[in-house]
């Protein structure tokens, strides 16, 4: 981005290096950004297509989901990619991602998870740590955390990966492996909150991740579960990768961009109105 950009985000914010990694990853890929849709819902995170040189869908809060399984059936041949926070994608779009997962389309959902509400002034999200103390939970979170890469992987997603924001390198490949992927792939990123959350720093991830071990094998999903369940030290990497598992978009049906498709008789409408179903 212009260096003059103004940037709602604090200094030292994660997001700005998720913003890096999810930049470098598309000038690798050379997307061209005319073939590319960045959409996201409300919060900090969800600004982060506004610093892209790219197509974006600002949605409602917790919305992003449907609006870019819209977009890919209306034209499968965009890149869509959804960048938004953990409060956004897991509390106020649970719904959406749980059926986002079950219909697998084509789209690489990047949450920004600082288990916190930046943009409300730090209540708890659904990531929090048990006992954190904010605001608003002033005697500390009485809840376990959710645990987005075992509800992933319990749902089948065929692509499910971990990083944190302070790695550039290995966020950046691990986006790129998420983005060239042919179906719903999760990258959740570590990305401190350097204002409301005291407790996830900097160093306490430092302190508290890991990688995912050598003989891990991505392929194996009740090892990626198993993984998915530690939670001391947390690890990071790709958990679980599945190429077979048929995409929404081919099950739908849709092929050229949905604008020129015309039905050629009251059968094949009422085939094509099915589909979406």
């Amino acid at each position: 981005m212009p260096a003059s950009t103004d940037v709602a985000w604090c200094p030292g914010c994660g997001n700005h290096k998720v913003i890096e990694a999810v930049g470098e990853a598309l000038e690798a890929l050379k997307i061209e950004p005319e073939n590319l849709v960045m959409v996201s819902g409300i919060g900090q995170a969800a600004k982060a297509p506004q610093y892209l040189n790219a197509n974006m869908f600002n949605g409602l809060h917790g919305r992003a989901l449907p609006a870019a399984l819209g977009i890919r059936l209306a034209n499968r041949k965009l890149t869509v990619v959804v960048e938004s926070g953990d409060g956004d994608l897991y509390g106020e779009g649970g719904n959406h991602f749980l059926h986002a997962i079950r219909r697998n389309f084509n789209v690489t959902i990047i949450a920004h998870d600082n288990m916190i509400y930046g943009l409300t002034k730090g209540q708890a999200s659904p990531t929090s740590r048990r006992c954190m103390k904010t605001p608003v939970q002033v005697g500390g979170v009485l809840l376990e955390p959710f645990n987005p890469l075992a509800v992933a992987l319990a749902l089948d997603a065929p692509f499910v990966a971990r990083a944190f924001a302070e790695n550039v390198e290995q966020t950046r490949s691990i986006i790129m492996e998420a983005i060239r992927f042919k179906g719903c792939a999760l990258v959740d990123v570590f990305q401190p909150c350097v204002v409301f959350n005291k407790l996830n720093t900097y160093q306490w991830f430092r302190e508290h991740t890991c990688e995912l071990p050598e003989e891990h094998d991505p392929s194996d999903r009740q090892m990626a579960m198993a993984q998915a369940f530690r939670s001391d030290p947390l690890p990071l990497g790709i958990f679980y990768r599945n190429d077979k598992r048929e995409i929404y978009e081919d099950l739908a049906g849709t092929g050229e961009p949905l604008f020129r498709q015309t039905p050629t008789s009251d059968e094949a409408f009422r085939a094509m109105l099915d589909a979406f179903r």
